[in-house]
């Protein structure tokens, strides 16, 4: 019963995608690892500037001692965690990253109340998952995080959840999505504050109109390019 679940779950959130998969690349002057955690395949990208060491981790859902492993392995010093939004998948592995590292939590407001929330929803699904702390400050639209030479700006892309954020590095030609754009997919929308209709339209009007050649790297699955998308994504007419 509990494999039934777990494989509709998967379904549900990495729906048209072809799988989760573990990537590690060095762009220009940037530190970039994904490792993929939990029996959910989520996504956790570890970004740093590979000169100063000055970097931040996205999302670290999960087995908080692999993500751990590999900021020490690159020499990496996290200033900032971000969770792109509060789904317990997401946000499993906050505290122990937190508490090692010292990064400063940051999530959108109006996800907050599903920090608290983790440990309960990973239950109903027969998965475990530890609360999260509540953020030292919260991500809006437009804001600017910087580590080291490098800098992403905030997307506020709600439907997937209420308070979903993307994150663009515009210079490094790249689009942390979370859970709001897949490989020829997009989030589920069926869980407390999602709504298809305005996830899609924050998609269209956001996140296609970046450049073609723009790297999407999404919260569960293989990573895509926003020309791909634009043709190939049936959610958005493509």
């Amino acid at each position: 019963m509990r494999k039934t679940t777990l494989a509709i779950l998967m379904t549900l959130i990495c729906a048209a995608t072809s799988g989760c998969s573990k990537s590690d690349a060095k762009r220009g002057n940037m530190i970039f690892e994904t490792i993929v955690v939990g029996e959910l395949g989520v996504n956790c990208y570890i970004l740093a500037d590979s000169e100063t060491k000055e970097g931040i981790v996205i999302d670290p859902g999960a087995e908080p001692e692999r993500i751990l492993s590999a900021v020490k392995n690159s020499g990496v010093k996290v200033l900032t965690v971000l969770n792109t939004h509060g789904h317990f998948d997401h946000v499993g592995g906050n505290r122990r990253v937190i508490e090692a590292t010292g990064g400063k939590l940051m999530i959108n407001k109006e996800d907050e109340p599903f920090l608290l929330r983790a440990a309960s929803s990973a239950s109903m699904y027969g998965l475990a998952a530890e609360n999260s702390p509540s953020p030292a400050s919260y991500l809006a639209e437009g804001d600017i995080i910087r580590f080291g030479s490098h800098e992403l700006k905030v997307i506020h892309i709600p439907g997937h959840s209420p308070g979903g954020s993307c994150f663009y590095l515009a210079k490094d030609g790249i689009i942390i999505s979370g859970d709001s754009l897949f490989a020829e997919s997009i989030g589920r929308t069926d869980l407390p504050g999602g709504s298809q209709a305005l996830l899609v339209a924050a998609i269209r009007s956001k996140i296609l109109t970046l450049p073609e050649d723009t790297k999407v790297f999404p919260g569960h699955g293989p990573s895509t390019t926003i020309g791909h998308e634009k043709r190939h994504n049936p959610y958005l007419g493509g």
